[in-house]
């Protein structure tokens, strides 16, 4: 199975899913104009890492923004890992957030509530990504 890269744009985040290594991640703003134009490749790749998902799987998860069609998707993104946590394999979503930023923060504990899989919030500074 191939990795799927999708570079950001102004309305789009990057999107990088590797299936040899379980790491996948979601990064930017999503407003995309069509988002079952953007969303639907992950979708379909991430129906095949289901099949043969590699024994560790880490989703990081760091919006500084996002609407509500991409909420949706996102949400069925995790929904999915769940079938991982129920066969048994380690699965772990990372949750970052800048620490201005309650409402994203608060917007993973809802996703991690709706969930089975564990969640990780790791907080940032804005300042620590300037010098990342």
């Amino acid at each position: 199975m191939e990795a799927l890269s999708i570079q950001p744009t102004l309305q789009t985040p990057k999107i990088s899913l590797n299936p040899l290594i379980g790491k996948m991640e979601i990064k930017g703003r999503s407003i995309p104009d069509n988002p079952d134009e953007f969303w639907l490749p992950v979708l379909n790749w991430f129906e095949s890492y289901l099949i043969q998902p590699a024994p560790k799987t880490v989703f990081k998860i760091d919006l500084e923004y996002f609407n509500i069609s991409s909420s949706k998707r996102i949400l069925f993104l995790l929904y999915k890992l769940n079938e991982l946590v129920e066969r048994g394999l380690d699965v772990c979503v990372e949750w970052h957030y800048r620490m201005e930023d309650e409402d994203m923060y608060e917007v993973g504990q809802d996703y991690a509530y709706m969930v089975k899989v564990p969640f990780e919030f790791k907080e940032y500074k804005e300042s620590d990504m300037a010098v990342a």
